[in-house]
């Protein structure tokens, strides 16, 4: 879940929440998959407890920084973890720190140029069966598989002028220099979108981490870039020469003669 905040209005003196989004998590077209979501195969790495997969086999399919990350932490509690990759090496889309972190896991295995084919169970998952260079495998046990092969934003609702990246992510900060879609004479805030005000924290930010505990960091940066911001815009009215207040006020002031 992420949370985009918005100063609503120049009139209002406060800024708040204003839309909540999320992103979809990427599924495997496998066989036997849909009717298992929830019952021991999860799209991304939420929906259950670590502490509850001790002593049991638990899969993953990805090759990605959160696929690694995932890994490191199941493998705290799991008998062991198995890193299905369809790619021919984990350089293509992981960290090489990662990487490292990895191979000091006894009991986790990285399997490339790996697919599954078909899952198995009926009100849990209980076996899947995978290919390897094209040659398939019998059906091996398994406890929990966590797709973590990416996921799209739920963000093309939001205002065209928006900016995001080619998967629906919103780009912010920085991202947005390298983009070049920022026009203010003043550098965005980290979690600034392109519209100028408008703040975006969570998995609907490009570039964030896709856990709880992050959206949530980042929920807490976005409402103090508020305050920010609109202390930014007060103390920019405020250095009106007194002048301009006046050619302003004159401007405003309707004429009933």
């Amino acid at each position: 879940m992420a949370i985009a905040s918005a100063w609503m209005a120049k009139k209002r003196s406060r800024a708040e929440p204003s839309f909540l989004l999320r992103v979809r998590w990427r599924a495997l077209d496998v066989a036997g998959i849909e009717s298992l979501l929830g019952r021991g195969v999860f799209c991304g790495a939420t929906g259950i407890e670590p502490s509850s997969l001790s002593g049991k086999r638990v899969f993953i399919v990805g090759g990605g920084n959160s696929a690694g990350q995932a890994a490191m932490s199941l493998a705290n509690f799991a008998r062991n973890v198995t890193l299905l990759v369809r790619g021919e090496t984990l350089r293509t889309g992981m960290s090489q720190y990662l990487i490292d972190q990895l191979r000091t896991k006894a009991n986790i295995r990285v399997e490339t140029n790996t697919d599954v084919h078909f899952v198995i169970g009926k009100r849990a998952l209980r076996a899947l069966c995978t290919s390897r260079n094209g040659i398939k495998s019998v059906a091996r046990k398994a406890d929990a598989l966590y797709i973590m092969i990416g996921a799209n934003a739920d963000t093309y609702w939001l205002p065209g002028d928006l900016q995001r990246n080619q998967d629906g992510f919103i780009r912010t900060g920085r991202s947005l220099f390298a983009s070049g879609f920022w026009d203010e004479d003043r550098s965005p805030f980290l979690l600034e979108t392109s519209l100028p005000g408008i703040f975006c924290a969570g998995d609907a930010r490009d570039g964030s981490i896709k856990r709880v505990s992050s959206a949530a960091g980042e929920g807490g940066m976005a409402v103090a870039f508020v305050h920010q911001f609109l202390a930014l815009t007060q103390e920019s009215k405020s250095s009106l020469v007194p002048c301009q207040l006046q050619a302003e006020e004159k401007h405003s002031t309707p004429n009933f003669n």
